[in-house]
């Protein structure tokens, strides 16, 4: 087994600008690989764009340039805005990259050898958008293809076929077998379903005549590669997948299978949930090494699909420019439940904020400090006592509610955890905030302010503002995977500078006579967006 967290991302196409979605996936993404580090593991994540197609050629010849400068030009806008996003991958794959080539070619040249490609001529409906062959399976009710294929149009002409139907039977006995192969579980039996309906195979080539923008065949190069074959590959030639040597690649075995393969709900049929884990079974991949994908759903507005052309769509890079990057990854992770579908607004982005940041989180941070400046001049007095002044059970209580939400347990009444989906970071979230709404509560409750004014309780007011301080340092711990930068900026408040480890979210972190940091503000309050016309 791999001793690396290994995720990886669905690949952007590179035929337009960024979406709420693409920073929603690589938010998600990176929360992800920031826990697994926080918790201890070696973490590799890769993630990048695909930058061959039809459509990217068409897009490039509309503005008369080549497609090469055309996919750089739209890929830096994807890598601008990850890095204005605290997105921190540790591979990109671009598929034009000469190794990924390289890894694409063997693997048909492979196949091929195999006998598991074969070339034939065949007429059909074709999909511009989705760049593939339909077949009466998609059709709708009303014997027409829907607007989800867009432009479809009557082709005949030759290609390679992959075999698939020999692999269905093997693909359903998969699903069956490790019910993890997909989450949320929901989703498992929409993978069965098309599992079952598996009959025909893929068409993985394009002629050069009308498609020039893709990987040559090896043994044909009249024909280039079908993008989403090409595409796929992508997981496996940058995790180092018969790497030459010196590639400067990560070691294979090391990585793989991938802890965590998170894709949108759009990609899961057929190409990540039926083409992906037959051709990983066709290169003589193990059961389990089939990574489990993590199936995300859509951001919708006003519970229409986003979409440029309707008007109805939303900017992250705006988004992140007008309120703060750290505010868009806190709402993109806490209002939506991770497989579910939700809907954007940038109402309660401002409100999401307000309410957990501004109103709880930080004025209990600003509450602390100012009390331990004013009453000790910051200085702690570490006292786990006397009496009821105790906040560790409810402390461990929160902490161990954030760990199940990110692996994937429930705790039942009887103590007892039992598996669920992974990663549901709103709920994890969900668990901080109310954490530190408990500790505000325990402000009202003690009144540090009263007990200041009691010479006799000088303990319990020792006891009271060691408590709140050492619940902050471990929320910074919590924190720290959503928002790094405002968990490093509480524990600079705290004077606190050692690495977040989920292993330190215990009490009794902060040593007795600890100094303090000056207080400032983090999280100002957000005005809310002018109301539509």
């Amino acid at each position: 087994m791999p001793d690396t967290i290994f995720l990886t991302t669905a690949i952007d196409y590179t035929n337009g600008a960024p979406h709420i979605g693409h920073a929603y996936e690589k938010v998600l993404a990176d929360v992800i690989a920031r826990f697994h580090r926080l918790r201890g593991d070696r973490v590799y994540f890769l993630t990048g764009v695909d930058q061959h197609g039809q459509k990217v050629q068409q897009s490039a010849e509309r503005e008369g340039v080549a497609p090469q400068a055309f996919a750089d030009r739209i890929t830096a806008l994807f890598r601008t805005l990850w890095v204005k996003l605290g997105v921190e991958y540790d591979g990109w794959a671009a598929t034009t990259d000469p190794l990924h080539k390289r890894c694409v070619q063997r693997i048909l040249q492979r196949l091929n050898d195999e006998g598991q490609l074969y070339k034939k001529a065949e007429g059909g409906y074709y999909s511009i958008r989705q760049e593939q062959f339909l077949t009466d399976k998609e059709r709708g009710e009303n014997g027409e293809f829907g607007p989800e294929w867009g432009e479809v149009e009557f082709r005949e002409e030759e290609n390679y076929y992959f075999r698939l139907a020999p692999h269905r039977d093997w693909l359903l006995a998969l699903i069956d077998a490790r019910p993890e192969i997909v989450s949320p579980a929901f989703r498992r039996a929409e993978l069965r379903n098309a599992a079952e309906k598996l009959t025909g195979d893929l068409c993985i080539s394009r002629p050069q005549a009308r498609l020039s923008w893709g990987i040559e065949f090896p043994f044909d190069p009249n024909f280039v590669t079908f993008v989403w074959f090409d595409a796929l590959i992508n997981y496996i030639s940058f995790a180092g997948y018969e790497a030459e040597p010196g590639s400067g690649l990560p070691e294979f075995a090391r990585l793989w299978p991938a802890t965590a393969h998170i894709i949108g709900k759009d990609i899961m049929i057929p190409a990540h949930g039926v083409y992906w884990p037959i051709m990983l079974h066709a290169l003589g991949f193990a059961d389990t090494e089939i990574s489990p994908l993590l199936v995300h759903g859509f951001w919708n507005m006003g519970g229409a699909k986003m979409s440029k052309s309707l008007g109805n769509s939303a900017d992250p890079a705006a988004l992140a420019e007008k309120y703060g990057a750290e505010t868009l990854r806190h709402y993109l992770m806490s209002d939506i439940a991770t497989g579910r579908d939700a809907d954007f607004s940038e109402e309660r982005l401002v409100m999401r904020s307000n309410e957990d940041l501004a109103k709880n989180l930080g004025n209990l941070l600003n509450r602390t400090l100012s009390m331990a400046a004013k009453y000790r001049s910051g200085r702690l007095a570490k006292f786990q006592h006397p009496g009821d002044v105790r906040l560790e059970a409810v402390v461990d209580n929160y902490v161990a509610i954030y760990r199940d939400r990110f692996e994937g347990f429930s705790t039942a009444l009887d103590g007892t955890r039992e598996k669920s989906d992974p990663y549901q970071i709103h709920s994890a979230l969900g668990a901080v905030f109310d954490l530190a709404s408990h500790c505000n509560q325990f402000i009202q409750n003690e009144q540090p302010w009263v007990l200041n004014a009691d010479p006799e309780q000088a303990t319990r007011l020792d006891a009271v503002l060691y408590h709140l301080a050492d619940s902050l340092r471990i929320l910074a711990i919590l924190l720290s995977p959503v928002l790094p930068e405002a968990a490093r900026g509480i524990a600079a408040q705290l004077n606190w500078d050692r690495p977040f480890a989920l292993a330190d979210a215990k009490w009794g972190g902060l040593p007795d006579g600890h100094q303090l940091g000056v207080g400032t503000p983090l999280f100002p309050k957000l005005e809310a967006p002018p109301a539509a016309e």
